[in-house]
């Protein structure tokens, strides 16, 4: 491994401007793809192998006029304070609204309030249920803007006219949360080299490779369904990384130009070494992405091949572009100093990871118990982690579908927002539809039931279910679970569907396979990791230091979302439930973002170890050379996530929270505290291998060892790693 990428950076180095010219043009050719392919995104969630799932798929065949997955939208009418919609100046105005919206575009049925006896009992509220011919994906810009233009004859009569549902959702747009994500990675790496051209080369080669992939992504939309948030969310990680590990490369470059290396040489070197580490942290990161495929639900899949897509460009840019951006800059990542910044020399105490390391290696049972107590604190909101597909109630409250949620509340109660769809399916099914709806009513946290719709056939009915609560409430899935336990009537069943049961049952399935998710992604990273640190016990401690990591972001996510806790800190007009989707996904990417860190880190403290260095030693100018460039990796890293937590889409939001919050944590508390404790307590016991396994694992390298044998090497370039150590400190 170290071989093959230090002859692949030495040529690309040496064809700098053919290497160069080649990315620039995949670039452009997916650009151009992005341009001509790119299609519409979707909120559309669905969920093979669930009731909601199969029963929409029985209404396709048999009553596709009512088919649940069709976009609709609410539009909700409230007269002025003191006022009511029964008067015939209000009604002639809702009226107006009404036949603008039965001749929109896609419109396939809109419900007249006052046929429906859709106004509330004080007659001050009341709404229009508006069916598309199409899926919520399928609705264009016309139909949206036909929609917002029929409100108009109603807000010029002086009533307050907005609206909810699927049909209202547009493509999200686009903030500038990056471009301060990027601001903060500037000034972080200015820092860290003390120079803006040695700051200024991740940042290109970030660009670069997220430019490629988010094009990749976004002409991949024409192709197949993807959800709107999918490529923020690559975009969110593939800047993170592409950062991260060109970080990472260009400070082992920088230590083997001081060593007197030329370019080229050094070049090499530092591909063959620290991207050794970046080739196995990008795996481990595809690996816990492309196997969320295993819940098998469409989105989360989605977002898991098109974020290991961006990290797979970001990890083949860091070892081929990057190499030859470095020979056009040379020697000149080394100059171009600004004054006042030392750029990695820590003076004559020596550099701070250092003096940390020493530190925790002299103490490092009291560390580990402040860490894993402090954690541990944090972690205890997780206990009432509450999972659920919140819809328009999480919306900002300016949003016009979050004043309809609300005025439909008002009005009807918080169940309006959310009915059931109950689909009766057997024969002579409008008599067991009926009975059932007799049932139902009696079932309690009922607050209206329709009449039957049958179908020609006469085997399938469909009933509408409004509860009295709102849709992410308990006593709502409750009630759910509840018609789903009705004994069958007369051969018939009664199966519910419609968005909150789509909600119930996504976190239900997502529940049942967080275990096997766990196990096939944690199982092929320890291998992975067994691999790279030809240790046991380095896996194990690294994977528990993730769940450590796991669990504490859960609480501080619990603590933000569900109990309001720095709430209006950070703009969350509504606390609820925890998007279902959201633990599973955090846990994929936080597992790989955290052995970017471990491999990053220990793969230093291996790499002294093995060439001659104690245990405790090789911990400490481990930290030396890759504390700094660990803390400067994650602080952009939570700059870049901590950036998307001013958007406007609820789960963007809180997915930069939980992203931010976990590499936090795992940077500064589980890396930079409880793994120096626990390899000073370990010694070398932390190295240990089977010799059985030893033979049987191939040997990937990643210390270089091989590199060195071939270059004739006899030292590992660091003169002080033999340096004599105070009794007792090994």
């Amino acid at each position: 491994m170290a071989t093959f990428l230090y002859r692949l950076a030495r040529f690309s180095y040496r064809r700098r401007r053919l290497v160069a010219l080649l990315w620039v043009g995949l670039l452009v050719l997916f650009g151009v793809g992005a341009a001509t392919l790119s299609g519409p995104t979707t909120s559309d969630f669905s969920m093979p192998g669930t009731e909601s799932q199969r029963t929409i798929d029985i209404l396709e065949k048999r009553m596709p006029q009512v088919s649940a997955d069709a976009a609709n939208a609410r539009v909700v009418f409230a007269a002025p304070e003191g006022g009511t919609l029964t008067g015939d100046a209000n009604r002639a105005a809702v009226q107006q609204v009404i036949g603008k919206l039965k001749t929109a575009p896609q419109v396939a049925n809109v419900v007249d309030p006052y046929q429906a006896r859709a106004v509330s009992p004080d007659g001050r509220i009341a709404y229009a249920q508006v069916t598309y011919r199409v899926t919520a994906i399928d609705v264009t810009e016309e139909a949206r803007d036909a929609l917002k233009e029929a409100a108009e004859p109603g807000r010029a009569a002086g009533l307050t006219v907005e609206m909810g549902g699927p049909a209202t959702e547009g493509m999200p747009e686009q903030s500038a949360t990056e471009v301060i994500g990027l601001v903060v990675a500037a000034v972080v790496l200015v820092i860290t080299f003390g120079s803006l051209i040695a700051a200024g080369l991740p940042l290109l080669n970030a660009i670069l490779g997220v430019g490629i992939a988010m094009a990749g992504i976004t002409a991949a939309t024409g192709l197949v369904d993807m959800s709107s948030t999918t490529p923020t969310l690559a975009l969110m990680l593939g800047l993170a990384v592409a950062i991260d590990y060109a970080l990472f490369i260009v400070s082992r470059y920088r230590h083997e130009l001081r060593e007197g290396r030329d370019g080229e040489e050094a070049a090499g070197r530092a591909v063959g070494t620290a991207g050794s580490a970046v080739v196995f942290a990008g795996l481990t990161v595809i690996i816990a992405l492309v196997g969320l495929a295993v819940v098998n639900i469409p989105i989360l899949t989605e977002m898991g091949v098109a974020a290991g897509f961006a990290v797979a460009v970001a990890v083949l840019i860091a070892l081929s572009l990057l190499p030859a951006l470095l020979g056009f800059a040379g020697n000149r990542v080394l100059g171009g100093r600004i004054p006042g910044l030392r750029g990695g020399d820590g003076g004559a105490k020596g550099p701070m990871g250092e003096r940390w390391a020493r530190f925790v290696v002299r103490r490092p049972l009291p560390v580990l118990l402040l860490a894993v107590i402090g954690m541990g604190v944090v972690a205890a909101p997780a206990l009432d982690l509450r999972l659920g597909l919140p819809g328009d109630e999480i919306k900002p409250s300016h949003t016009t579908q979050r004043k309809a949620y609300d005025l439909l509340s008002e009005g009807f109660g918080p169940g309006f927002n959310g009915p059931l769809m109950v689909v009766v399916d057997g024969r002579n099914a409008q008599a067991a539809a009926q009975r059932f709806a007799g049932r139902i009513q009696g079932l309690g946290d009922v607050a209206a039931v329709t009449p039957p719709t049958v179908n020609p056939a006469g085997d399938t009915a469909v009933l509408t279910v409004v509860p009295k609560s709102g849709p992410s409430d308990k006593a709502t899935e409750d009630l759910v679970e509840r018609i789903r336990d009705l004994p069958s009537i007369g051969g018939a069943n009664a199966l519910v569907t419609g968005s909150t049961a789509m909600g119930i049952d996504v976190s239900a399935k997502l529940s049942a396979a967080l275990l096997p998710y766990l196990a096939v992604v944690v199982g092929l990273a320890f291998v992975l990791l067994m691999l790279v640190f030809r240790s046991i016990v380095v896996p194990l401690k690294a994977t528990l230091g993730f769940l450590l990591s796991v669990a504490a972001t859960f609480g501080a996510v619990v603590a933000v979302f569900q109990w309001g806790w720095l709430a209006d800190v950070l703009g969350v007009d509504q606390t609820g439930p925890i998007i279902s989707i959201m633990p599973i996904f955090l846990i994929g990417v936080v597992f790989g973002l955290a052995m970017d860190y471990q491999v990053f880190l220990v793969t230093r403290m291996r790499e002294e170890y093995v060439h001659g260095a104690a245990p405790k030693e090789a911990v400490v100018i481990g930290f030396r050379h890759g504390a700094r460039v660990v803390t400067a990796a994650a602080i952009i890293m939570i700059a870049v996530f901590a950036g998307f937590v001013t958007a406007g889409e609820s789960m963007i939001k809180m997915m930069g929270f939980a992203l931010a919050a976990g590499v936090a944590f795992d940077a500064f508390v589980v890396r930079m505290m409880i793994v120096p404790a626990v390899m000073a307590l370990l010694g070398r016991a932390a190295w240990w291998l089977p010799s059985w396994l030893d033979r049987i694992l191939p040997d990937v390298d990643v210390e270089g060892e091989k590199l060195r044998l071939l270059l004739g090497d006899e030292t590992s370039g660091a003169p002080d790693r033999r340096e004599p150590q105070p009794a007792g400190r090994n």
